[in-house]
Order: C-alpha cells, then structure tokens, then sequence
C-alpha cells in the first residue's frame, strides 16, 4: 500500500502527479495533482487510498468524493486536448496536462512527486518515481483524480458520438471501439497521430 515516506524525504509542499488517457484512441489525456496536509489526512482516506487500477470504478468514485470534501487535501486537475497530442505527441502532450494540474493547485508547491520515469518541467522540484501510485499516498490520490475526471469525461462524450462505447472503454482500442471506428468513421475526439486512427482515414477518405 502507498504510504507518505517519499513525501517526507522532501521538503515543504509536496504534490503528487499522475495522469490517466496515455493508451486511448479517443479524447484527451488528463492529469491530475494532488496535495495531502499529512497530519491532518483522515484515517479512512489514508487506509482506502491505492493505484487507481486496483480499485473498482465505485471504489474510484467514492474515494474522488471523499478527496473532493477532505480539509487536509488540495486537488487540480489539467488536460491536454485531442489537437495538442496530435501536434506535439502523447508525451509532451501527457506533460503539458502534468504542469496546467500542478499549476492549477490553489496552494503553492515547493516539489512535485511524477509517476513514471520521466518527468515534466515545473516550476518547482521534481523526482519521477517508478510506480508511485503504489507507493506514495499523493500520487495515488492524483491517480484517482486523474482517472476519475477522464471517465466522467468520456461518458459525457459518448452521450455526444454514441456506438464508440466510450462510457465502458474510455476510448481504448477495444474490439467494440474498432469495430465502430471502422462502421461509424472517426470523430473529431479521435487521435489522428495514432496508427488505428490513421488506417480508419486513409480507408475510408476522411480528411486528416
């Protein structure tokens, strides 16, 4: 389970990054940042908080509730559009999503704690950590920030373009979602820079 020993080696205000929509064909990648005020932090959040791909949607969503009305928590989330991952590629498009949500926390942060190996440049220090959501509490709560919010996002958007099955796949390149593409064509919501995408467009003539 994530715990607070990578927040404590660092000094003063510690934020956790982590993003969710890296894989999808479909719709924007979305980071979320999350700082947790440790002494204060509720027993429960602290017990329940996880990886947001061990929990259950419901599990998800109930602790993005409690996060959301917590006094010792500050929370921010930041996208980056379809056309942004286009033009510059889904990693510095996941990146630029990592420093709209750091800079959009209400408080200021002295270090920020990145899932994954490598790392944005913010306005503050920064230490990318293998498999954070495990391991720390911050960047687990920024997990299911991230998540949480591209999933609401998602459902929204297939309301919008139904028959992709964007509410269940979020936009990933499952059987249903290829089928569809090449049934229904692609979407403005779709990510042309990716090869699956690509095919769709040159097979059926849609301009780029």
């Amino acid at each position: 389970m994530p715990d607070f020993i990578l927040e404590s080696r660092l000094k003063g205000t510690v934020a956790g990054v982590d993003e969710a929509g890296r894989g999808p064909w479909a719709g924007p990648v979305v980071a979320g940042a999350a700082v947790l005020h440790r002494e204060a932090l509720e027993d429960e959040l602290r017990d329940t908080l996880n990886d947001s791909k061990k929990l259950s949607a419901a599990a998800r969503e109930q602790i993005f509730s409690a996060l959301e009305i917590s006094p010792a928590v500050t929370l921010a989330t930041g996208l980056a559009t379809v056309e942004e991952i286009d033009s510059l590629n889904i990693l510095q498009a996941t990146f630029l999503a990592m420093e709209r949500a750091v800079e959009a926390l209400a408080c200021p942060v002295d270090a920020a704690l990145i899932d994954g190996n490598q790392m944005p440049r913010l306005s503050c220090a920064v230490q990318s950590v293998v498999k954070g959501d495990s391991r720390s509490l911050s960047i687990a709560a920024a997990s299911v920030v991230a998540k949480v919010t591209r999933d609401r996002l998602m459902a929204g958007l297939a309301r919008e373009f139904p028959g992709y099955g964007w509410e269940t796949n979020q936009g990933y390149g499952t059987a249903e979602h290829k089928e569809a593409l090449a049934r229904l064509g692609v979407t403005p919501y779709h990510r042309r820079s990716y090869a699956p995408v690509q095919a769709v467009l040159a097979k059926t003539g849609q301009t780029p």
